[in-house]
């Protein structure tokens, strides 16, 4: 594998809410899908976690994001999870290798989760649900915070970085890196719209 970076620029990950449409995946921000292991570590590689930090996995599924941060960075992990079982296995991984006291899974709706501690938050949504949730993070992450998402964009921010993973087995992944407060991308003024007066 090779990364490829572009100058610009918790995850295994589920969660769920407001429905879009009748699919199979109504009801959900994104479905469950594993993150591979070398995408996990090069997301909280390029977010710079540094010890005691808090990390927020939103959508943290199987807490390989949570476990991956506690034992190579000695971060705080924080994973939000809505699916009961997932909550269950998670906690009783961080119990069984002693991380109790570093990682903790709260069972709830990822956009009402209060972010306020974060200073590194992964996603693995989609573009939509990014959406979605950038409002609430503009608003509770304070200054210097990271966010790192794999595969979808942040609509309306501009990154402060992208890294290309190839994969020889499927598509090539993005990983996106902002940081706080965002740089907004510029917005483009509707087509018909009137002109000022002296142009």
């Amino acid at each position: 594998m090779r990364f490829v970076s572009v100058p610009v620029l918790m995850l295994a990950t589920a969660v769920f809410v407001p429905a879009f449409g009748q699919s199979k995946y109504a009801n959900k921000l994104a479905p469950y899908v594993t993150s591979p292991q070398r995408v996990v570590d090069r997301m909280l590689e390029m977010a710079a976690v540094k010890p005691n930090e808090t990390l927020f996995d939103l959508g943290c599924g199987d807490g390989r994001i949570l476990f991956t941060a506690v034992r190579k960075y000695r971060a705080k992990a924080v994973g939000v999870e809505i699916d009961g079982k997932l909550v269950e296995s998670t906690r009783a991984e961080a119990r069984k290798n002693d991380m109790g006291n570093r990682v903790r899974v709260v069972q709830g709706n990822l956009l009402e989760a209060d972010l306020s501690e974060a200073d590194v938050v992964t996603l693995y949504l989609l573009t939509e649900s990014n959406e979605m949730l950038r409002p609430r993070l503009e608003k509770q992450l304070h200054p210097g915070a990271r966010v790192v998402s794999y595969d979808y964009a942040v609509p309306g921010w501009k990154p402060k970085w992208v890294e290309r993973v190839e994969d020889a087995r499927a598509h090539d992944h993005l990983i996106y890196l902002y940081e706080m407060p965002p740089t907004k991308e510029p917005s483009s003024k509707p087509t018909g719209a009137p002109q000022d007066e002296d142009e």
